[in-house]
C-alpha cells in the first residue's frame, strides 16, 4: 500500500506551485512585454508571487481567477484592489459571491476598460506614456495655488480616456493621496508633488511600493541620497529614463 506522508505532499504542492508560477511568468511576458523586459526576471517573479498570495487572500484559488488577478496587476498596478481609480474592481473582489462569479464580474469590467480606455492594441496607453514622458521633460505650468485643478487638467490631457473613465472623484482621491505621501518624503516644491501624482495616475496608487516598479521604491528609500530635494531629482531622472525605455520599446514594436 502506497503511503504519502505530509512532507511528501508539501513537496508536491510546492512543485505544483512553482510550475504555475513559471507559467504565469511566461504569460506575463506575453501579456506585458515592455514592462517585463524593463524590470527583468527577478523582479517579475517577485511581483507574480506577491499577486498569487494576494489573489488567494480574496479566495481566488483556481487558475483562471488567479491569472485574471495577475493580468489586472499589469494593467492597473499591483495595488489595484485598493486604488480609488478602480473602486468597482475592489468591490467585486470583496463581494459575497464565489470566486468564479466574482472573477466573471471583473472580467466583464476588464473588457469595458480595454475598450473604453486602452483602445485597440493599447494605442491609448502607448500615447499616454509618450505624453507622460513629454510632460516630465517640460517646465511646469502648475502652481501651488492651482495644484489640484492643474493636475486634473494635465491628467485629462495626458490620458483623456482613462481620466473620463475614472472620473474627477477618483482622480482627486489619487491627488490627495499623493500630496499626503509627498509630505512623508518631505517634498516641498510643486514639481516632486506633481511627479508623484502623475506616477500614481499612470502606474497605480501603490506604485511607490509596487514590485513592478522597484526603481520608485528604491529611490524613495535610498539613504545614500542626501535630502528630499536630491531624492526628488533622482526620482524624476529615473522616471524619465524608464519612460524613455518603454516608449522606445513600444515604438519599435509598432513598427515591426
Amino acid at each position: 500500500m502506497l503511503i504519502i506522508r505530509a512532507e511528501q505532499m508539501k513537496v508536491f504542492e510546492q512543485a505544483s506551485r512553482r510550475r504555475f508560477e513559471d507559467e504565469m511568468v511566461e504569460h506575463a511576458k506575453a501579456f506585458a512585454p515592455p514592462l517585463c523586459e524593463v524590470i527583468g526576471d527577478e523582479a517579475l517573479r517577485v511581483a507574480i508571487r506577491s499577486a498569487i498570495v494576494r489573489a488567494e487572500n480574496y479566495g481566488f484559488t483556481n487558475r483562471g481567477p488567479i491569472r485574471l488577478f495577475i493580468e489586472f496587476m499589469f494593467l492597473c498596478g499591483s495595488a489595484f484592489d485598493t486604488d480609488p481609480q478602480y473602486r468597482a474592481v475592489g468591490q467585486f473582489l470583496r463581494g459575497s459571491g464565489d470566486q468564479m462569479y466574482r472573477a466573471q464580474q471583473i472580467h466583464e469590467w476588464h473588457n469595458v476598460y480595454l475598450e473604453q480606455v486602452s483602445g485597440p492594441g493599447a494605442v491609448n496607453v502607448h500615447r499616454a506614456l509618450s505624453e507622460t514622458l513629454a510632460f516630465a521633460r517640460l517646465p511646469l505650468t502648475i502652481t501651488p495655488e492651482n495644484l489640484t485643478e492643474g493636475l486634473l487638467l494635465e491628467m485629462k490631457r495626458i490620458f483623456p480616456s482613462k481620466a473620463a473613465f475614472v472620473g474627477d472623484a477618483g482622480l482627486t482621491a489619487v491627488i490627495d493621496e499623493s500630496m499626503a505621501e509627498a509630505r512623508l518624503y518631505r517634498f516641498e516644491g510643486v514639481r516632486p508633488k506633481v511627479l508623484l501624482a502623475v506616477l500614481k495616475f499612470a502606474f497605480g496608487h501603490g506604485c511607490t511600493e509596487d514590485p513592478l516598479y522597484p526603481w520608485i521604491r528604491q529611490t524613495l528609500r535610498d539613504e545614500r541620497i542626501a535630502g528630499p530635494e536630491a531624492r526628488a531629482a533622482r526620482l524624476e531622472k529615473k522616471s524619465i529614463t524608464w519612460l524613455e525605455h518603454v516608449v522606445a520599446r513600444n515604438q519599435k514594436g509598432s513598427q515591426s
